[in-house]
């Protein structure tokens, strides 16, 4: 059983506005057992949303629209689905006395624009609206072309979703066959996604009745399992048999087998372990501790450590000796080792992590004037030692800061196994 989600209006193909809609509505139904397998996004053109809406008929079981049934000229999705579906639309005489009672109610004269709202499918059951006056539709697989399911909805987000709570779960519910949903995620730090794809597609390939997909985001990859089945364990079994044969594969490299995040199971591997850390950074100016310090209790294991931007800071805070950075410019191996060591001596921190590098768009000044934008070193200071690696991280400032962090979290990581 697929679905496809239709948003209609303009707004949304520019850069200031996004469907978020979608997101609610894939989720509702993935909960129904339904999968989302098209999304289509259609500006206010009525030859493009019927369009739109005769492709979604005829490939997908349940078509949901959103927005568009305003009052307005280009408030077109009930005049598309007419079209698309080739029923007549009417206006209902109870609906439009129930507009104008709303408009008397708040003392404001009706346009006649607004009539348009209590325009109705043929077949279609009215879905009330408790907190806007554009009301819903929902055709019953006995009137829709090729037994399929189309459901129309309100834009606003307060309006969409306790309609589709109150009116559209429970009627979906009691028409589709019970189908369970499993799902799992599978996260990796820092590996090639074609690398990641090379190695687990001759497992994955083995399981059609599983949806596979691979993300990859800002240092990370992501393996998503999804199946349906008449039952949640038996579903559930499927998605966890496929996971188990990824974990052994990629084994070590698997840092999350539910979804965690790096930085969730780096806190969750100090508190195991009875560990604490602390940090020192400069080209990331915080940002490896701001991300820790998101997860709630993480103060029980990161002590706190210093932004030491600027290179006198790196002495008063971390004790680097001045002439080390004269010599080896800030941006380099040694410093990174020495403040490493240096805020975990100042710290009593288990574990000391820092990071220094050029994240531009500017060269280095001084000693490091020289070096390349992107170069990064991450010193890491334990019981063991001190051990430091050097990176050659490309893109913008954002992303060799988000990758420094990336990396850092991943050592500390790497060091718990």
């Amino acid at each position: 059983m697929i679905a496809e989600i239709i948003a209609a209006g303009s707004e949304m193909l520019t850069p200031h506005r996004q469907d978020t809609n979608s997101l609610f509505l894939t989720s509702e139904l993935n909960a129904l057992g339904v999968t989302v397998a098209f999304k289509t996004i259609v500006g206010d053109n009525l030859q493009h949303l019927t369009g739109a809406a005769a492709i979604a008929i005829a490939r997908a079981d349940i078509v949901l629209f959103s927005g568009g049934l305003g009052p307005t000229e280009d408030d077109l999705t009930r005049e598309a689905v007419a079209s698309a579906l080739g029923i007549t639309l009417h206006r209902d005489p109870e609906l439009l006395q129930q507009l104008q009672a709303r408009f008397a109610k708040r003392g404001i004269p009706m346009s006649p624009n607004n009539a348009k709202q209590a325009d109705v499918l043929a077949g279609a059951e009215v879905l009330p609206n408790a907190n806007g006056s554009a009301v819903g539709q929902f055709l019953h697989t006995s009137v829709a072309s090729a037994g399929r399911i189309v459901i129309l909805l309100p834009g606003p987000p307060r309006e969409i979703k306790p309609m589709f709570a109150a009116e559209c779960r429970p009627r979906l519910a009691a028409i589709l066959p019970t189908r369970f949903l499993a799902k799992r995620i599978l996260r990796m730090a820092l590996l090639p996604e074609s690398q990641v794809d090379a190695r687990t597609a001759p497992i994955y390939r083995q399981y059609p009745d599983v949806e596979t997909t691979i993300l990859a985001h800002s240092g990370e990859i992501q393996l998503h399992f999804q199946s349906a089945a008449a039952n949640l364990a038996e579903a559930q079994a499927r998605v966890d048999e496929l996971a188990g044969r990824i974990e052994l594969e990629m084994d070590e490299a698997i840092f999350s087998s539910h979804g965690e995040s790096l930085e969730e199971v780096v806190l969750l591997m100090l508190g195991m372990r009875g560990l604490t850390l602390a940090t020192a950074e400069s080209c990331t100016g915080g940002l490896l501790a701001q991300r820790l310090t998101a997860i709630p209790g993480s103060s029980r294991y990161l002590l706190g450590g210093a932004v030491v931007y600027a290179d006198a800071l790196k002495t008063t805070f971390a004790d680097v000796p001045p002439e080390l950075i004269a010599s080896a410019g800030p941006v380099s191996g040694p410093v990174a080792r020495a403040l490493a060591e240096g805020i975990r001596n100042r710290t009593g921190a288990s574990i000391a992590i820092s990071i220094t590098g050029i994240a531009g768009p500017g060269p280095g000044t001084g000693p490091d004037e020289h070096k390349p934008i992107g170069l990064v070193y991450i010193g890491l200071a334990d019981d063991l030692g001190t051990q430091v690696k050097e990176l050659h991280i490309t893109g913008d400032r954002d992303r060799i800061r988000w990758w420094a962090s990336q990396h850092a979290l991943e050592l500390i990581r790497q060091s718990l196994l």
